[in-house]
């Protein structure tokens, strides 16, 4: 089966850049938390927060948090907060809305990623510095 030189070269094209996307092996000294207690207001603000630490962010670095509530599989992006990589530990805290009736006080699940907008390639990718997931309590307040 011979592959057309376009569509081989598109694929590996799509190659480098998942591969200059793909998460690298994770430094010990970095780390992300989730507090086991968010909140939910009465206009579906949500806030979550944790801490973090970093190192050797020399882009733009990112702490972004998403949350997932019942049986439900859709994940809801909750804010972002800008992050200092000097690799001492920082609190975090993103506030967001899902929507008035979407997210509840009670169990959740909360992701959040520490991730800095690589631009060493031209175009800017991401690197991960942390992942973390918790379960949570969304709080009414």
């Amino acid at each position: 089966m011979l592959i057309r030189p376009a569509l081989a070269a598109a694929a590996s094209a799509a190659l480098l850049l998942l591969a200059g996307a793909a998460p690298a092996v994770a430094d010990p000294a970095e780390s992300v938390t989730v507090d086991a207690t968010g909140r939910v207001a009465a206009d579906g603000t949500v806030t979550l927060s944790g801490t973090y630490r970093c190192v050797a962010g020399t882009d733009p670095v990112f702490v972004s948090s998403s949350v997932r509530q019942g049986s439900d599989d859709l994940r809801y992006g909750i804010g972002g907060t800008r992050a200092v990589c000097d690799g001492a530990e920082h609190t975090w805290q993103n506030t967001g809305r899902a929507g008035l009736t979407t997210l509840k006080p009670g169990a959740a699940e909360v992701e959040v990623t520490v991730m800095e907008l690589s631009t060493a390639s031209g175009l800017p990718l991401p690197r991960f510095h942390a992942t973390g997931q918790q379960d949570v309590t969304l709080t009414e307040g």
